[in-house]
């Protein structure tokens, strides 16, 4: 069986209704964790037990750039059974979010209009059915006419070229949550 954010050893903290466990901990900080605490903290990040242990074992960085370049290459070293657990940790597009955890949720996204939220849904019913996963984007900042409009558009690309663009979204949520979780460079003063 795939390990998924559903059944993983590593609790998630949307589990619990948070955002991140681990905010602007600085570089420093990371390096020195546990590793069990390293793992759980880069799990918040992406989803992906094999990518987190694989992170984690990777310190000490020198820099954050160092640590995203390794992030990177290791998601683009996992298999598609992977891939695929990871897109099944993310909420279906178009669906109204029924929590705060959901909400907090990198690729959901809302819209007050209820014709495009079921536009939104039915496209992404479509895709599923196109293409066997789930819709997964980078939405920060998008609005829906955007997300719907990209996805309408991904509908023309074959299975190869979907799955290299699932990739490069699924790498943009993950810089922008490991920025999130590491902070500025030298992390936040601790008072």
């Amino acid at each position: 069986m795939a390990v998924t954010r559903r059944n993983a050893a590593v609790p998630s903290a949307f589990d619990h209704g948070l955002v991140l466990l681990h905010q602007g901990l600085g570089l420093d900080a990371f390096n020195a964790m546990p590793l069990r605490r390293a793992v759980h903290a880069v799990y918040e990040c992406c989803y992906s037990v094999p990518l987190a242990a694989d992170l984690a074992r990777s310190r000490p960085f020198d820099s954050y750039d160092q640590l995203y370049r390794c992030a990177d290459s290791l998601l683009f070293g996992l298999s598609e059974e992977s891939i695929d657990s990871i897109l099944e940790a993310y909420p279906d597009v178009g669906r109204r979010p029924g929590s705060e955890k959901s909400q907090a949720e990198q690729c959901a996204i809302t819209d007050e209009r209820p014709e495009m939220m079921a536009e939104l849904a039915a496209a992404s019913k479509s895709y599923l059915r196109h293409f066997g996963f789930g819709f997964v984007m980078f939405i920060n900042g998008y609005r829906a006419e955007d997300v719907l409009a990209a996805l309408r558009d991904r509908l023309h690309n074959d299975h190869d070229t979907e799955r290299k663009v699932v990739r490069n979204e699924l790498a943009r949520i993950n810089r922008t949550r490991l920025e999130r979780m590491l902070g500025p460079e030298g992390g936040y003063d601790n008072w």
